[in-house]
């Protein structure tokens, strides 16, 4: 498996590959998903539950989130860990621990690494949308559930991109909604594998609740990390002072 590098990014630069020159389909189908997940803007705040199979810690997190880019993330509970909190602008990432006092940027080599001792990553939870940029995609297959159009797409990597993953692979719903996405390495191996569940009504439309990220070389089928929302609202008005590095050093409502 590659080191990892860095992944992140933007701005949709693929048409002129031969995947999208064969299927423009599948890129479409992914940049609906990210922004139908995120929005303008959007306001959440979400339970981590990092399970094991002797253990269980619980989060909160209050995140708010602006265009596909800008993201910031405050732990408010346990107690122990509250005022920890993670900025991304763009391609840049910081994390704030009170207890020291100090903002720490994160290094391009560290952005794949686990948040907070998760399984998700630091881009994981920003749901960085290095895959628009980085990757080209060919749709595998579409079916139906339960009366809805699900796509199957594969996104491989474009030469020299600086990504850790060799290959994800996507499903998504016609209405934007993700319900899995799979992380490989060079060898085509599964390493991870994120799924959705329980979507309801939230923020005036659908979403899934429940986010189950999975390492598939686990100690035991037990360990997974679950992201539960609890509220969510999109196209909420946020000021530019909420991406801030001085935000993130201050206690966010």
């Amino acid at each position: 498996m590659k080191k990892p590098v860095f992944i992140a990014g933007l701005l949709l630069v693929l048409f002129s590959s031969p995947a999208f020159a064969k299927d423009p389909q599948a890129l479409d189908v992914i940049a609906k998903a990210w922004d139908y997940m995120r929005g303008k803007t959007s306001v959440s705040q979400v339970k981590m539950t990092v399970h094991r199979a002797s253990w269980e810690r619980v989060s909160v997190i209050k995140a708010w989130t602006r265009g596909r880019n800008d993201s910031i993330f405050q732990i408010t509970a346990p107690k122990k860990d509250k005022g920890n909190g993670t900025l991304k602008i763009g391609r840049d990432m910081w994390t704030y621990n009170p207890k020291i006092n100090r903002v720490i940027k994160i290094p391009p080599s560290m952005m794949s690494q686990s948040w907070m001792g998760s399984d998700f990553s630091n881009n994981d939870l920003s749901k960085a949308d290095s895959i628009l940029n980085d990757y080209t995609h060919e749709m595998e297959s579409t079916s139906r559930e339960n009366g809805i159009i699900v796509y199957e797409i594969k996104s491989v990597p474009k030469p020299d991109a600086p990504v850790v993953w060799g290959m994800q692979k996507l499903k998504i719903r016609e209405d934007g909604i993700i319900l899995e996405q799979g992380f490989y390495d060079e060898d085509m191996a599964a390493v991870k594998i994120l799924t959705t569940s329980e979507i309801k009504k939230m923020g005036k439309k659908l979403f899934p609740t429940h986010w189950v990220m999975r390492a598939m070389d686990a100690d035991s089928k037990e360990d997974y990390t679950l992201l539960e929302y609890e509220t969510l609202e999109f196209d909420v008005p946020l000021q530019d002072s909420r991406f801030t590095l001085n935000a993130l050093k201050k206690p966010l409502r």
